[in-house]
């Protein structure tokens, strides 16, 4: 069983290099998110899509989106606003909370899930405030997207659109015609395109799940200490 408390809270040392550690997940998140980004911006039309490793289920194709992760929307210019907005406020409120479980003494692993969370919270935002101002629309010109355009960007600040283009159909088949319902459709597995931020989110959200459900299913902090191992020194 994982253990909540790893180092005490009054140790200035262990919560300077957790929250080192921290820091640093997320920011290796924004800079391979974002360098993955512009690179496919600047290097593929939308649409456009090529396979990794000879591999058909697993495929680089590029979308855009107005939304949520996996290409999800809320539709519209104003839901694209709401999004963009809760973002900044679901961000800030995570920073504040692992502020607070660094300085109590929480678990690395469970921060350092956490800082997935943010890290790709923050790179789908960057994608949302800027992109819009510092890329052009191709549709003008043809080809792939110029980076910070003489004439400008295609939209404003905070109304970009996110980049995806993470692709792996397992499951691709059509259903024998003499199947109810469903006979001659095709059956797709995992059909949505999403990128690195998103899959940062996703395994951070399971991480804690997995392995510090207890601790977020009413579990106080006070009764898995008394169930966990007893907590190791800094070193």
């Amino acid at each position: 069983m994982n253990t909540i408390n790893t180092f005490p809270a009054d140790s200035t040392y262990s919560r300077r290099r957790v929250a080192f550690i921290v820091t640093a997940v997320v920011m290796l998140i924004l800079v391979l998110d974002q360098w993955l980004k512009i690179w496919i911006k600047t290097h593929m039309e939308v649409g456009q899509e090529f396979s990794l490793l000879g591999q058909s289920w697993m495929r680089i194709h590029f979308v855009e989106n107005e939304g949520m992760a996996y290409g999800l929307s809320l539709g519209g210019k104003t839901g694209k606003l709401i999004l963009t907005l809760f973002r900044f406020g679901a961000i800030g409120f995570l920073i504040y909370l692992m502020r607070k479980m660094i300085r109590e003494g929480y678990a690395v692993g469970l921060l350092i899930f956490f800082a997935m969370i943010i890290g790709g919270a923050i790179g789908n935002l960057l994608d949302s405030i800027f992109y819009g101002v510092i890329f052009d629309d191709p549709g003008y010109h043809g080809g792939v997207a110029k980076l910070f355009p003489p004439e400008g960007g295609y939209g404003k600040l905070l109304y970009g659109r996110v980049v995806d283009m993470l692709y792996f159909p397992i499951l691709d088949f059509h259903w024998p015609d003499w199947m109810p319902i469903v006979g001659g459709q095709r059956f797709e597995f995992f059909r949505p395109v999403f990128n690195l931020a998103d899959s940062c989110i996703t395994t951070g959200i399971l991480g804690i799940l997995l392995f510090y459900r207890k601790h977020f299913f009413g579990m106080s902090k006070k009764e898995i200490s008394k169930t966990s191992p007893a907590p190791s020194s800094p070193e």
